[in-house]
């Protein structure tokens, strides 16, 4: 395997650690000097995302997790010209969202559901799947979108929260979100690669939970009070974290089963935050 990623963001970082020892190179865009020298510390060639497509040249295998902006996909622009020609590419992964669904009213929704994208980025999203499955056939490469839910792991979950002071107990009746441990989307990543998975996949967990319940239960976990409840209405929240309650669905991750094979390690936030606890998070 070699390996190109744009954008080795939480999750990719995630699928690296169980790809690196299978894999002859690993190479990722780096935005800065800074990070550029953190990936080669880790054994990961950096590249400019203006010369990806070049690098996509001796890749075997592509990894994208750039979100698109207001004007299109910055990771695609930097490779449409160079997946025709991409001889040894024989897999792409690329990770998008469970809002592309939109608003479903609480309701179930899987991978045949219509997409009722509200914001702005979940509409972005929708444009950037369909422009890659564009690229993608048109070149002849096998496509994996794999579409995730609200991620959480080390150091990003309600245990390391509640001990920074800044978990908040917010209440709108009906609204459930669904949520995926990040070593579970590494997993379905590997999958993917390995059955070379052209199609699209939710990569979620089997229980959407309100909110409010996921962070009582880390505080019951830590056994401290958890903070108390405030409605909705009257939460001081930016415009980006308020859109979210404008989407209500519940995501199902069958086809994540029996099309990679999973089982997935945390299927509740229950197992993955007793997980996490174990390991050390939110600790003193």
């Amino acid at each position: 395997m070699r390996l190109l990623i744009l954008g080795p963001g939480y999750s990719a970082q995630a699928a690296v650690a169980r790809l690196q020892e299978q894999a002859e190179t690993i190479t990722a865009t780096a935005r800065s000097a800074e990070k550029a020298e953190a990936l080669e510390a880790r054994g990961i060639e950096p590249v400019r995302l203006d010369d990806a497509g070049s690098a996509l040249a001796d890749a075997t295998h592509l990894l994208v997790s750039i979100p698109p902006g207001e004007d299109g996909d910055p990771g695609l622009d930097a490779v449409r010209g160079h997946l025709a020609s991409a001889r040894h590419l024989a897999s792409i992964a690329y990770f998008s969202t469970v809002g592309v669904y939109g608003d479903h009213g609480g309701a179930w929704v899987d991978e045949t559901g219509e997409t009722r994208p509200k914001s702005k980025r979940s509409i972005a999203r929708v444009a950037a799947e369909e422009a890659w499955r564009e690229a993608a056939s048109g070149a002849g490469k096998p496509l994996a979108i794999l579409r995730l839910s609200g991620i959480y792991g080390p150091g990003r979950n309600a245990l390391a929260n509640l001990r920074a002071g800044t978990a908040r107990r917010i209440v709108k009746p009906g609204q459930v979100f669904n949520r995926i441990h990040v070593e579970d989307i590494a997993a379905a990543t590997v999958a993917a690669f390995e059955r070379h998975l052209d199609g699209t996949i939710n990569v979620t967990d089997d229980e959407p939970a309100p909110p409010q319940d996921v962070v009582a239960f880390a505080a019951q976990l830590l056994g401290v009070e958890p903070p108390p409840e405030i409605a909705f209405e009257e939460a001081d929240l930016s415009p980006m974290a308020r859109s979210f309650y404008g989407e209500n669905k519940r995501v199902r991750n069958a086809r994540a089963k029996s099309e990679l094979g999973l089982s997935f390690a945390y299927p509740t936030y229950r197992e993955g935050l007793r997980a996490l606890l174990e390991a050390g998070e939110g600790g003193d």
